[in-house]
């Protein structure tokens, strides 16, 4: 793909990929990345998409907003909802933080079974809250179940701006495979489509498809993990976030139960200080084990550090306390961990489904584990598959080639990081797991093939995620303007796709984030398919823009005229169903 000769104002918030269902859009430049967070108008009024957990799409934005017209009282919003228990968790959720909701009790969009929708009304005042509940867990509505139930209600959605057409160098069919020639047999059925995708995860897993329960997204699976424990363990014990964490997950474990004691550095030496908060706990109150769950990341995101997964398995042994570990970017493919923990989710959203055109997340149960019964048992009274069947069916279709298209960006992934390892003076660290804690990650590396073959035999290796340190915001943003790929959220995409991730994830923040290693000179990586040629062009490109950025306005701090140059005119005011500003 070469987008260098389209301008920023072709690329901003353009769906990547381009695709009604798109889950990222485009962010061409640091500046209009700042501009996002900010709320500057001259961006969000040109998003066409957005990640699905925090830009509500077109689709279910003109949903809502019917609803609304016919059983909203005056200044009231809406939200839309997979099941009557999710709904009535907001309710609950905005309750506790003294807003006001209510679940339309009278009306739930029905079609046919699975594909049912629950709706909860609050003021407008309490958007905030209601927007983090959407946000931490993942049970929003998704773009095909909202136009499936507007093709029902015989709904058009209202016009868009227009959208310029960039080829990101997958298809935009939603059932085309991108990586090799693998089984282009049809589609199957919903129900055929998710068992065979609980058997591919199975096979990789070393488990039965039975222990495989499919979420809605990864932070689905995560929230839903969390409430797993204190339904089936306790409700009464905090929980350990070990290592620095997506931002979400922490905000779970914080924000439902009884809280979590926080370990940003999941380096060794923190394994020592949790052993003795565990011993002092545990003396304080022998009757109970010390701790609920920790709760880590196989490698973190985005510092691709790995912890010490089997010396936190003998402290679990010893304590009584689960593991639950996420991991999305090592993935099951690289990995073989859950003989170590008690519970794996996935985002599969991200490189099992590759082409960034449908949601889903994976919660697993180690058949071994000591609590599994008491987990099997709660999941058996408690579980509902709410995964609408056409985000199922596309997500089976492509995970199809899972295994064959993680070899390969292995492979693309490390060549471009030895190369950027030593490639300028302006980059400080490459954080990737060849070089973080790398005996951590190798001790959880794939020794055996899967049981039954998949669409490949998987090379294990250091997965397709990196972050690169640079020594001034100006060689960072320099490098981010000048990288020729897909910039914007999310990650594990068949593409490669980058962003400057403090901005993105922490920019109300950015003190706390630094302080954790995760300064503003800081952008994230997600390598692709691209030929390796094409790749070593592109970063070598963008390295000599770095420096040369950093040779013009470092080590002085940068102007903010320059820092933040790029923002776009507003656009022509275009009438449609509600501006995204309203929504983000």
């Amino acid at each position: 793909m070469d987008v260098s000769k389209l301008t920023e104002n072709d690329l901003l918030g353009v769906p990547i990929p381009h695709s009604q269902h798109a889950i990222s859009v485009s962010f061409p430049t640091w500046a209009i990345s700042i501009g996002y967070k900010e709320r500057d108008l001259a961006v969000l009024d040109r998003l066409k998409s957005g990640y699905p957990r925090y830009w509500i799409h077109h689709s279910v934005r003109t949903l809502s907003y019917y609803l609304e017209q016919k059983y909203a009282e005056p200044n009231e919003r809406s939200l839309l909802f997979r099941s009557s228990y999710a709904a009535n968790e907001c309710v609950k959720f905005m309750a506790r933080r003294d807003a006001p909701a209510r679940v339309l009790e009278k009306h739930c969009l029905q079609g046919r079974p699975g594909s049912e929708l629950f709706v909860v009304f609050f003021d407008l005042s309490h958007w905030s809250v209601a927007k983090q509940f959407w946000q931490h867990t993942g049970f929003g509505c998704t773009t095909r179940l909202a136009i499936y139930h507007l093709n029902l209600l015989g709904i058009k959605e209202g016009p868009e701006p227009p959208v310029h057409h960039v080829d990101w160098n997958i298809p935009a069919d939603d059932l085309a495979l991108a990586g090799s020639p693998e089984d282009k047999s049809p589609p199957l059925p919903a129900d055929e489509a998710k068992f065979a995708t609980k058997k591919r995860i199975a096979n990789l897993l070393d488990i039965e498809a039975d222990d495989v329960y499919l979420h809605t997204g990864g932070m689905n699976a995560i929230w839903s993990a969390h409430h797993l424990c204190m339904g089936a363990i306790s409700d009464k014990r905090k929980s350990i976030c070990f290592g620095f964490p997506y931002v979400d997950t922490l905000k779970v474990i914080e924000k439902w139960g009884p809280g979590a004691y926080f370990y940003p550095d999941g380096g060794d030496n923190f394994v020592d200080e949790l052993e003795k908060q565990l011993e002092e706990l545990q003396a304080a109150d022998p009757s109970q084990p010390p701790i609920l769950a920790l709760y880590t990341e196989i490698p973190s995101n985005p510092l691709l550090r790995s912890v010490n997964l089997p010396r936190l398995r003998k402290l679990a042994d010893k304590y009584g306390f689960l593991i639950v570990v996420d991991d999305t970017l090592g993935n099951f493919a690289n990995l073989q961990i859950m003989h170590l923990v008690d519970i794996v989710v996935t985002s599969l959203s991200k490189l099992f489904g590759g082409m960034a055109n449908v949601m889903g997340g994976n919660l697993s149960l180690n058949p071994a584990g000591r609590y599994y019964s008491q987990l099997k048992g709660w999941m058996k009274e408690n579980y509902q598959d709410v995964y609408f069947d056409e985000d199922a069916i596309v997500m089976e279709y492509n995970s199809r080639d899972f295994v064959h298209r993680s070899n390969v960006i292995n492979g693309n992934a490390e060549a471009v990081c030895d190369y950027l390892k030593t490639a300028s003076s302006t980059i400080a660290e490459v954080y990737y797991p060849k070089w973080q804690v790398p005996e951590n990650y190798t001790a959880c590396l794939r020794k055996t093939p899967p049981k039954e073959a998949a669409d490949a035999i998987p090379e294990p290796g250091y997965g397709g995620l990196f972050s690169v340190l640079f020594t001034s915001i100006a060689a960072a943003q320099g490098f981010y303007d000048a990288l020729n790929c897909a910039k914007g959220p999310s990650l594990g995409t068949n593409f490669t796709l980058s962003c400057p991730y403090a901005i993105i994830a922490h920019y109300y923040e950015l003190d706390w984030a630094k302080d954790h290693g995760v300064p503003l000179q800081f952008v994230r990586v997600s390598v692709g398919l691209e030929s390796r040629e094409e790749l070593m062009e592109m970063f070598t490109r963008a390295v000599e823009a770095g420096e040369k950025a950093h040779a013009q306005y470092a080590p002085e701090p940068v102007p903010e005229a320059v820092w933040r140059r790029g923002i776009p005119e507003p656009p022509t005011p275009v009438a449609y169903a509600r501006s995204s500003a309203g929504w983000e």
